[in-house]
């Protein structure tokens, strides 16, 4: 039983790293409560809960109060955690799992293409996604290849609400991620390219999350046409991902645009923008 428990207490640290970069040395830390809520807590069940509160408690107040200003120092800073000149996260939990920090040009950038959005789309606010890890390059942002140096950010497309015909700020994926705009006839299927040359991965998310809300949303492309386009016209913004079948349907020119590659997941639910 002292074996398993040591390899449990090994993955939890292990998994909570890998989400959240700080949370493995977070449960570490907690132990310290361990001891004083052993002897004050009888029941085990309620022993246990006890334990998992202390570790969330603790979590929360180096996440909120302390890795901010730690991260400072490795040149990156928190995207909003709520909504602040027209951006915001499309999941709260973006921000308690330490995925919603850039380099302080990328955050000034992605505010400036919110005001704009919003100044040409009243009510416009636009939702971000995965982001980067607050501390040391190429620690990998799980499951991103390339968001791990502060430099890269996902953003949502913009949609419209099937059932009001209105422009709505909401997604219909609550992670943002996984609800695509799938190639029409005659268009270029880059899915089915790269998953028959191999690449499973290419529309994992895809598989994965219900596309029950879909129905309820529909893509606006006008709007994400011109989102795609303000983010090209920032001087600081020197690549963009964006699955090449939409590049074609919105009439996409920039040369910012590259296609991702096979290896990555496929770009037809969200927009990654990053900096030279």
């Amino acid at each position: 039983m002292r074996i398993l428990s040591i390899f449990w207490k090994i993955f939890v640290f292990i998994f909570l790293t890998v989400l959240t970069q700080v949370g493995g040395l977070v449960y570490l830390f907690s132990f310290v409560t361990h001891k004083a809520l052993n002897k004050r807590i009888g029941n085990k069940y309620f022993r246990g809960l006890s334990k998992l509160t202390s570790f969330l408690i603790i979590y929360s107040i180096v996440t909120f109060g302390l890795v901010p200003l730690i991260a400072k120092p490795f040149g990156r800073v928190p995207l909003p955690i709520f909504k602040t000149n027209n951006l915001q996260p499309q999941n709260i939990l973006t921000c308690f799992l330490n995925r919603n920090y850039v380099r302080l040009t990328l955050r000034e950038t992605a505010f400036e293409v919110a005001n704009q959005m919003n100044e040409k789309y009243p009510n416009t606010t636009l939702n971000y996604l995965d982001a980067n890890f607050p501390f040391i390059n190429r620690f990998p942002l799980f499951p991103h290849l390339s968001h791990n140096d502060g430099k890269k950010l996902d953003i949502s497309f913009c949609y419209i609400d099937t059932k009001t015909e209105e422009q709505t700020n909401d997604c219909p994926s609550f992670i943002g991620y996984g609800i695509s705009e799938e190639p029409r006839p005659g268009e270029k299927n880059t899915t089915e390219f790269c998953e028959s040359n191999g690449h499973w991965q290419y529309s994992l998310l895809r598989k994965i999350i219900p596309q029950g809300n879909k129905n309820n949303f529909m893509f606006d492309g006008m709007r994400t046409k011109e989102l795609v386009n303000l983010f090209a016209s920032q001087s600081a913004i020197g690549k963009i991902f964006i699955e090449p079948h939409l590049k074609t349907r919105l009439g996409l020119t920039t040369e910012k645009i590259r296609f991702h590659g096979c290896q990555a997941v496929r770009h037809d639910d969200h927009i990654h923008v990053q900096l030279y």
